[in-house]
């Protein structure tokens, strides 16, 4: 728009300048004789009372007209369009009549609702298992190793695998970790199929063997960053991360020794360590105490309770039953390539046999009187006695205790002893496994 410039008509020709068209600064590439520019010029001169001419012919213009205060006019159809509005406005509506929407159905977008990522997570094992067997089986030429194997393992739980050697324990696991493929039957670890989908049951578990699998002559936090990168990591996040398993395994102070240098224990939980750089879900652990002394067995097992507490899954196995007796929430026992037996221990331990009673006099002289004091509690089998020890059923725990106590005092027998014992893992574990003793063709030795 030109218009007359203050002070500049005192010599020489009229100077006027340009005053700045909104539209034609906001859009540019429109031309001037598109039909929508001209509305929106007309809207604008309506709404504003300022006449909003194209470009002129000629360099002098007539000095402007006085302001002319209109009626506002009803705003466009939609105010997306009013552009001199300064408020947020909603978007353009669809439209809302559904048949018309229906008569193009080929060009129709249908939106499904999204799936929160935690449903998403738990729909892969909405069952509360992170690991599931099925009948698996497992045969190297005309050796059986694993013959039906079905178990499951709860999410945040320890279950023990048991059973003598050759039983199929490292078979089994080295199924479920993928390192063998079954020759029939399922398997499925943090949700993801064994068989089908290996590559995400590796990125989901660790595995620690019986046997430390480290470079011995680097260092404890060389051995962690250099798992670290394996996986992916940065160099950045795998050293912040070893110095964070470092520190949670107590092996600061030995960060900078070389493997070679550690003892049996420390190597066990770098170990460990290693397998843990990118927080599994499911953990194996492969006789995880072998060889180890009572002290660092004791540390190992603190480490896999706090796996435990992390919520993370434990499956372990071992042939020592005192660890199984103290770890697992559960005991799965393997013998023959077969699942014989499966619950927590409490549960095998009763059908196993019921608690008993051992009383030990002060003196053997005492045994003869003793037993005949108690012959109609011993039932028609007795327990076989060890030395200076007389052993009944306690069918009935405390009372039977309290019972036997009433007898001794009132036959003033002395007792150096007396204590109410249920049978021990060993126990169960040898009652279970001593008839089952399986044809040499048909169990696999799993050293080989």
């Amino acid at each position: 728009m030109w218009e007359r410039t203050p002070g500049s008509e005192t010599t020489g020709p009229r100077h006027s300048r340009i005053v700045s068209d909104p539209l034609r600064d906001t859009m540019p590439w429109v031309p001037e004789d598109d039909p929508v520019l001209k509305e929106l010029r007309a809207w604008r001169t309506e709404l504003s009372g300022v006449e909003t001419p194209s470009p002129p012919e000629s360099a002098t213009l007539p000095a402007p007209a006085e302001r002319i205060d209109v009626q506002r006019v009803s705003p466009p159809t939609h105010p997306m369009w009013d552009v001199l509005s300064p408020r947020t406005v909603d978007p353009i509506e669809l439209v809302s009549d559904r048949a018309e929407a229906v008569s193009n159905a080929a060009a129709r977008t249908v939106a499904f609702p999204s799936l929160p990522v935690e449903a998403a997570a738990s729909a892969q094992s909405a069952n509360g298992f992170a690991i599931e067997a099925s009948n698996l089986h497992k045969r190297f030429g005309d050796v059986v190793a694993v013959h039906d194997v079905s178990f499951a393992v709860p999410k945040g739980r320890i279950v023990a695998l048991l059973g003598p050697n050759g039983a199929g324990k490292t078979t089994t696991v080295n199924m479920l970790c993928t390192l063998l493929k079954p020759d029939g039957g399922s398997a499925h670890v943090a949700g993801h199929d064994v068989a089908g989908d290996a590559p995400a049951v590796r990125r989901s578990i660790m595995l620690t063997g019986q046997f430390a699998a480290l470079d011995e002559s680097l260092t404890g936090r060389e051995n962690l960053v250099l798992f670290g990168r394996l996986l992916g990591m940065s160099k950045k996040r795998a050293t912040a991360r070893a110095d964070e398993l470092l520190a949670e395994f107590g092996l600061t102070d030995a960060a900078g020794r070389r493997v070679m240098q550690y003892s049996g224990g420390m190597r066990r939980r770098i170990d460990i360590a290693c397998g843990l750089v990118t927080q599994p879900e499911v953990v194996f652990l492969d006789e995880p105490t072998t060889g180890l002394d009572p002290r660092s067995r004791q540390d190992v097992w603190n480490i896999v309770e706090q796996l435990r507490d992390s919520g993370v899954t434990i499956l372990l196995t071992t042939q020592y039953l005192e660890e199984a007796d103290m770890l697992s929430d559960r005991i799965v026992v393997i013998d023959g390539g077969r699942v014989i037996a499966e619950g927590t221990s409490d549960e095998l331990k009763a059908e196993t046999g019921a608690a008993y009673c051992e009383i030990t006099p002060a003196h053997p002289a005492y045994l003869p009187r003793l037993r005949a004091k108690l012959r109609d509690m011993m039932g028609a089998v007795e327990r076989e006695e060890s030395s200076g020890t007389v052993s009944i059923p306690a069918p009935n725990g405390p009372k039977t205790l309290a019972e036997v106590m009433r007898r001794t005092e009132a036959a003033e027998i002395p007792l150096a002893d007396i204590a109410l014992r249920r049978p021990s893992l060993d126990e169960v574990f040898l009652a279970l496994t001593a008839d089952r003793s399986a044809p040499s063709s048909h169990v696999l030795d799993e050293s080989e």
